[in-house]
């Protein structure tokens, strides 16, 4: 690191990588926590501290556990249905929607539709063995309908295809480009109320 830059020029620096923090509110929040170091700050950095040595996320559903322990896919065993994700935010959005009560497959991203499938750290083999040893009736893909999301949605349908499980995906109410995370909670309920079968050839 550049001599001239300290630890505070540092602090800002990284929490200014934030989504929706620019240097100027990266600067007032580390104002905040140096001026309450024992209340704030000593607290923030144990717990970062805990879930860098702790949290992991799981290489079957995606979604974080703690590291030893068994995640929540593992729990329960012959559930009907499935909803397909890209991410974690995507994930929390649905639940505190409360239109979906279920399990999730986090995904870790989309395809990108100038890049090789392969090249991808997406969990579609874990969907296709979850889909396999549950014998699913339904798999939900609530994947954003932006390039990345649908050209990533083709590809499950395309793998899945071959399996006796319906394929439905969000309908009326999502926008064309809009991101699962950045809808309000009428327009989630309105997609998944009218999801529509997806037909495969």
């Amino acid at each position: 690191m550049d001599n001239n830059i300290n630890e505070i020029d540092e602090l800002i620096k990284q929490f200014s990588k934030l989504p929706g923090l620019g240097p100027k509110s990266a600067k007032r929040i580390i104002l905040k926590l140096i001026n309450n170091k024992e209340s704030f700050l000593k607290p923030l950095a144990k717990s970062l501290a805990n879930t860098y040595k702790k949290v992991v996320r799981c290489k079957i559903c995606g979604n974080l556990k703690v590291l030893g322990q068994i995640c929540i896919c593992e729990t329960k065993s012959n559930y009907e249905k499935i909803c397909v994700v890209e991410n974690l935010a995507d994930m929390w959005v649905i639940e505190s929607a409360n239109i979906y009560k279920g399990h999730f497959h986090i995904l870790g991203g989309t395809i990108n539709s100038s890049e090789k499938y392969e090249q991808q750290n997406l969990l579609i083999d874990s969907l296709l063995q979850r889909i396999q040893k549950n014998k699913l009736k339904e798999v939900i893909i609530a994947t954003s309908a932006t390039v990345e999301g649908q050209t990533t949605a083709h590809y499950i349908e395309d793998v899945v295809k071959n399996e006796e499980v319906i394929i439905t995906k969000l309908a009326q109410g999502l926008p064309v480009g809009g991101e699962i995370e950045q809808l309000d909670d009428g327009t989630l309920f309105s997609a998944f109320k009218n999801r529509v079968p997806v037909t495969t050839d």
